[in-house]
């Protein structure tokens, strides 16, 4: 009888705790369920404005075409939001391009190639498929030895820059000669013109965009594309670059090498560099040695200590277009 009055004042108490809850309970749901306004927004995806036409080598493509208007969409927005890879494309694009553009002009392959070279390796001088295709334009080992390079164990010149786009002029010439139209000779580098040659038979068809391809053939040309597009304006697609942030030239001193170096760690050390440093400048030098039993005239290139080490000052834009300087 004595315990009435306190279970009489626990019930009071436990329905005060319920009744002061409930609004806290659906106050908390209301805010979690309240739309956030387009002001809090920190981020803000913006769809690239697609453009009627385009050019490649001065031919006008065009773009209005629901089929060929979304596969420029595709590639020109996987450029614009893989902003790291596009970036350092920019960047890379300061120290490369310079070496290639001489070489495409002397060779009369159109300036716009060097683009195909860009999403052929990510102008990674290393870049090497899983198909062994290797080195800026990504050819593959018989390819390099028909075309004149030196493919083996230990000396791969596809992965010599000027040696490599001396190589792939030869074949978009050979190319060229063979389909009078340089769309249709980019797509070839990428299928082979056997294939191309085959499906422009098969479809009677006269343009290399007019194939229904494999989607990474036909992913291919609209790449090449979207990269120029993107490097002609690259602030219109929210690529902001300052000319510091560019990659300079490395100067470097060039030797002339016709014998065996039998040690090239020791080598490096008497050009006052390290063995990663010579590998690096040297990309086509493939293991310790350098084998030369034939007496050809090999040339190294030896960085130099002030091209080695960044001075933000004097890196200038190969292209005043990719900087907000």
């Amino acid at each position: 009888m004595k315990k009435a009055p306190l279970r009489y004042l626990f019930s009071i108490l436990l329905f005060l705790c319920i009744s002061t809850s409930i609004p806290m309970l659906i106050g908390s749901s209301t805010i979690h369920t309240t739309q956030p306004s387009p002001n809090d927004s920190h981020y803000t995806i913006v769809a690239p404005t697609i453009p009627n036409e385009l050019e490649f080598d001065n031919e006008v493509i065009d773009l209005r075409r629901y089929d060929r208007r979304e596969r420029i969409d595709r590639e020109l927005m996987a450029f614009m939001f893989m902003h790291s890879s596009t970036t350092q494309l920019l960047k890379k694009a300061n120290r490369y391009f310079p070496i290639v553009e001489p070489i495409l002009k002397e060779n009369g392959i159109p300036d716009d190639f060097k683009y195909l070279m860009t999403i052929e390796s990510n102008l990674n001088v290393g870049a090497r498929s899983p198909a062994g295709a290797a080195g800026l334009w990504q050819i593959m080992p018989q390819t390099a030895r028909e075309l004149g390079l030196e493919v083996n164990d230990q000396i791969d010149e596809r992965y010599d820059v000027e040696k490599s786009t001396r190589a792939a002029c030869k074949y978009l010439k050979q190319a060229y000669a063979k389909y009078g139209d340089w769309m249709l000779v980019s797509a070839s580098y990428n299928a082979g013109q056997g294939r191309i040659s085959t499906q422009l038979n098969k479809q009677q068809v006269d343009e290399a965009m007019d194939l229904f391809l494999v989607e990474e053939t036909s992913r291919y040309m609209y790449r090449i594309l979207a990269v120029k597009e993107i490097f002609k304006s690259p602030r219109k697609y929210g690529f902001m670059l300052k000319s510091e942030q560019l990659y300079p030239a490395i100067s470097y001193q060039k030797e002339i090498v016709n014998t065996t170096l039998p040690d090239l760690v020791a080598y490096a050390k008497s050009k006052g560099i390290t063995y990663a440093q010579l590998r690096d400048a040297n990309q086509w030098i493939r293991g310790y040695t350098l084998p030369n039993k034939s007496g050809k005239r090999y040339t190294i290139n030896i960085p130099t200590q002030d091209g080695m080490y960044y001075n933000p000052k004097s890196i200038k834009p190969h292209n005043k277009h990719w900087v907000v300087d």
